[in-house]
């Protein structure tokens, strides 16, 4: 009996460190307030406008790159309210586009929509980081799954947006996407013509 108890209080210890690790000390723990000091600062109008270029990596649930992407954004501001057009081109030759609706609110709080996003996508922008959570609906080819995700935008000091998201399935991680967005310059080849 005593070692049965003790592999059950053991369990306990184990399953209690993993949900304080998760709360205290993991992406998810994560909270706006932790950059408002951050420099410099992060405003949307300002760092995610105009033609961007975006180059980035989806990693699988377990851990291993699945998918690498460049993309072709073009976001526009009126005020507190952006239109985010994307247009990714991933290592499979598959394309997507996808549109982003913007709302910033005085505080800093973001309200988002686009078509895969089920419902208003929440979020803040606080010191030097972007914070902004949804729910993506996968395209049919994929599955069609309802994923609970989080994104971190992160302002570099040369203005590069560093981008972490990840994605999750009753609570667990089904992928992680780490990206850079910056601005298009010169030399930056559209996807477009690329294609």
């Amino acid at each position: 009996m005593d070692s049965v108890l003790l592999v059950v209080l053991g369990g306990a210890i184990i399953l209690a460190l993993g949900y304080v690790k998760r709360r205290l000390a993991s992406f998810l723990a994560q909270k706006p307030q932790d950059y408002v000091e951050g420099q410099p600062q992060f405003d949307l109008r300002t760092h995610l406008n105009g033609p961007i270029v975006c180059e980035g990596i989806i990693y699988g649930p377990l851990g291993r790159v699945t998918s690498r992407f460049v993309a072709d954004f073009d976001v526009e501001w009126s005020g507190n309210v952006g239109v985010m057009k994307e247009r990714f081109l991933y290592d499979d030759g598959s394309t997507q586009d996808r549109e982003w609706h913007l709302t910033l609110g005085n505080d800093g709080n973001i309200q988002a929509r686009a078509e895969d996003v089920v419902g208003t996508g929440v979020g803040a922008q606080t010191g030097s980081a972007v914070q902004l959570q949804y729910r993506i609906r996968l395209p049919e080819q994929s599955g069609g799954h309802v994923l609970d995700t989080v994104d971190w935008m992160y302002l570099a000091p040369n203005g590069t947006i560093v981008n972490r998201s990840q994605f999750r399935k009753f609570g667990i991680q089904v992928a992680e996407l780490v990206a850079t967005m910056r601005p298009r310059n010169s030399v930056d080849q559209p996807l477009k013509e690329a294609a």
